[in-house]
């Protein structure tokens, strides 16, 4: 991995935990995403500011029986393929969010 990496989710996703899977449907074409647990870790860390290397290390790591090299270059592959549909944001420095949107409702 060549540097830091930086995720957003995309406000025009919508998001929903349905018993242990969090569920997204693109708002670009419908298409629905099945998340499993790690996966839902990175979605719902992915606010723009914090990198993916301490969401895998202080969330990931500790949670589940994988070596941090290892995990990290899954979830960059997990970023970028959800980037390619357009439901997450991935860039080399943080994300900054409108002001609106800083802030969600927990």
């Amino acid at each position: 991995m060549s540097g830091k990496l930086y995720l957003a989710r995309n406000k025009s996703v919508a998001a929903r935990l349905l018993g242990d899977e969090m569920m997204l449907m693109s708002g670009k074409d419908s298409t629905l995403f099945s998340l499993n647990p790690v996966a839902s870790i990175i979605w719902n860390a992915a606010d723009g500011a914090t990198p993916l290397d301490e969401i895998v290390a202080s969330r990931i790591c500790p949670e589940f029986d994988i070596e941090a090299e290892e995990a990290l270059r899954d979830a960059e592959t997990f970023a970028r393929e959800l980037a390619g549909h357009g439901i997450l944001q991935v860039s080399d420095e943080p994300i900054a969010r409108p002001a609106s949107t800083q802030q969600e409702p927990k």
